[in-house]
């Protein structure tokens, strides 16, 4: 067999491209993040990131300084003479990446010759006001004069240049870039079609309707006309087209006109994760701390065993039927019934960790926190107290070294005191589902999903639920924890999504040891069927929703759970071992070909 050449780094320039370059959006962020060291060890300093400027997050993840690259220079002072506010410098993640800062708000006194040109050239209309749209057309409209300039260095200079566009926010300078003929060699990734997403989440049926949507009637339908329509333009303009994962490739066929050349599947820096076999220990540590959280929030109005036990949760934005939180709950609803109806002693506590708009955290659950924290406090006063005096007793004992009565070492003050502040704490009231106080209570859906289906912490139910809005961080006073550390004190990460083109949550679970649902219609789960050990074995649970009904894929759901909650603990440690095994095959560094792959794709169209 012919061995496949690699790419000589040396003779090429590297710029890539996206809207989350050092600012923190969503998923891209954590690819370009991830990416990084790989990226930077395979390119050396023939590799940089371009991205705009977003003050807040530069002035904490990004080291401004000058660069020593002869062809980025050349091409920032040409830039920069004519008017271009470019920063560049270090994002101070892995691998510290040379990244360029485009400040495109400066460039808004051009917008109207950018749109008039793109209309003129590109026939698309942005006569409709888009703040983001503002954004995104003057940073493409900066990337693509830069991109002009370096291409013309990097070629007296001998280098083949190359540039990776993530997304149409990032994309925009594509377009122009192929009329004027820069000899730049593209490639465009799409993460998710923008329509796609809208379609999705408004039409149950959407990928069986799919094939017979008009791309340009449902745009004009969402009121995204020129987005989709730039998306577009990016999608047909760059030499190399990619995306994701089979799944979403489905979908840029009939939505965006044209099949990738090639699927580049999202990877992680393991090495950010690895334990060194201390998974057990650490979900074991963390474990305690989360349970600090649920004596506070259901200790009051009544308990059950810890020791028997077990913690749920999935993660993510609030889409209520793309995330999969309307089958999950459907699937809760049937496990409290089928634990109920065997008399099972296992309690699930399942966690909805989501942002949604909010006023304050729920005061109940803030008191029920601190009251809890108060009686930890005398307990500590009480052991000292009984500590001291039992010391000196034994000390001072002659004969008799039984142990006497614990209970008149304790003052009257102490007892007093730890008696008032537990029945100050005691309720007859129901824990609540929801920690904080929802803006809309009354129209939220996972809420009203609970209110119909009764699955309201009542004390016989086997599951209960814990509805978090909002993200949880070191800082939060109700968990005081990181938010890495939760998902290692958790048992099982629920991503059942219904459109999903890749999803990262899954993979961060394993990569932490902790066992991850997902889906067949996610990009991640249609993937690991190229991954021989995705197995439960190894902590990967695959609902299938792909040509199913909702009823059948719950009743899939509900299955996989009542066989995760029979499994031993011993079983449970060894599959956390086996989870970071797993999670092995989506290391960057085993990734990183794919992407190699569509580069050297782009230079054979090259002249």
């Amino acid at each position: 067999m012919e061995k496949t050449a690699v790419l000589d780094t040396h003779n090429h320039i590297l710029t890539e491209v996206a809207w989350e370059v050092c600012n923190q959006v969503g998923g891209i962020y954590t690819v370009i993040r991830s990416k990084a060291p790989v990226m930077v060890k395979k390119w050396g300093d023939n590799y940089f990131l371009i991205g705009p400027y977003i003050a807040k997050e530069a002035s904490t993840d990004f080291e401004e300084s000058d660069l020593d690259h002869p062809v980025v220079n050349e091409a920032l002072k040409v830039c920069r003479d004519n008017g271009l506010d470019i920063k560049s410098g270090h994002w101070l993640v892995s691998g510290r990446p040379q990244t360029l800062l485009f400040n495109h708000k400066a460039m808004f006194h051009e917008l109207g010759n950018i749109k008039y040109y793109y209309w003129q050239h590109h026939a698309i209309d942005f006569k409709k006001h888009d703040p983001l749209m503002d954004e995104v057309l003057a940073f493409g409209y900066m990337v693509h004069i830069f991109l002009s300039e370096l291409t013309r260095a990097a070629l007296n200079h001998k280098l083949k240049p190359l540039a990776h566009f993530h997304e149409w926010m990032a994309g925009s300078a594509i377009p122009d870039l192929r009329r004027d003929q820069v000899p730049l060699q593209t490639v465009f990734t799409t993460h998710a079609t923008l329509l796609g997403r809208y379609l999705a989440m408004n039409d149950p049926q959407f990928y069986d309707h799919l094939p017979f949507l008009d791309w340009n009637k449902e745009a004009n339908h969402f009121n995204i006309e020129a987005n989709v329509k730039l998306e577009r333009a990016c999608v047909h303009g760059a030499h190399v087209f990619t995306t994701v994962s089979e799944v979403t490739g489905k979908e840029c066929f009939h939505l965006l006109g044209r099949n990738p050349d090639l699927i580049l599947p999202n990877g992680l820096n393991i090495e950010r994760f690895s334990v060194l076999h201390e998974v057990q220990n650490l979900h074991h540590e963390y474990k305690q701390q989360l349970e600090q959280f649920i004596m506070g929030h259901f200790f009051k109005s009544y308990s059950f065993d810890l020791n028997k036990t077990m913690y749920f949760f999935t993660s993510g934005r609030f889409e209520f039927s793309n995330k999969g939180y309307d089958l999950t709950l459907e699937a809760l609803a049937r496990l409290n019934h089928r634990l109920n109806k065997a008399n099972s002693p296992l309690t699930v506590v399942m966690f909805f960790i989501t942002k949604q708009p909010v006023h304050s955290i729920n005061p109940e659950v803030l008191n029920a926190r601190a009251m809890l924290d108060k009686i930890n406090n005398n307990c500590d006063a009480i052991v000292d107290q009984i500590k001291n005096k039992l010391y000196r007793q034994a000390a001072a004992s002659k004969g008799d070294h039984k142990l006497p009565n614990l209970n008149v070492m304790v003052d009257d003050y102490w007892r007093l005191r730890h008696r008032r502040t537990i029945q100050s704490w005691k309720s007859d009231e129901l824990p609540p589902v929801v920690t904080h106080n929802l803006v809309d209570d009354a129209n939220d859906q996972i809420l009203n999903f609970l209110r119909k289906s009764n699955l309201v912490n009542k004390k016989e139910d086997n599951v209960k639920i814990v509805y978090h809005p909002d993200f949880i961080s070191s800082t939060n006073p109700l968990f005081g924890m990181e938010y890495d550390d939760f998902v290692r004190a958790c048992h099982l990460g629920i991503f059942p999504s219904y459109y999903e083109p890749w999803g990262y949550t899954p993979i961060e679970c394993l990569a932490r040891g902790v066992a991850a649902v997902t889906s067949d219609l996610s990009g991640f789960g249609d993937y690991l069927k190229n991954v021989p050990i995705a197995d439960e074995a190894h902590g990967l649970y695959l609902v299938k929703r792909a040509e199913r009904s909702f009823d059948e894929a719950a009743e899939d759901l509900t299955d996989l759970m009542w066989r995760f909650i029979q499994i031993s603990g011993r079983d449970r440690i060894d599959m956390r071992n086996k989870s970071e095994d797993l999670s092995e095959a989506f290391d960057w560094k085993n990734l990183y070909s794919a992407y190699e792959k569509s580069y050297k794709m782009a230079l054979k169209t090259l002249f």
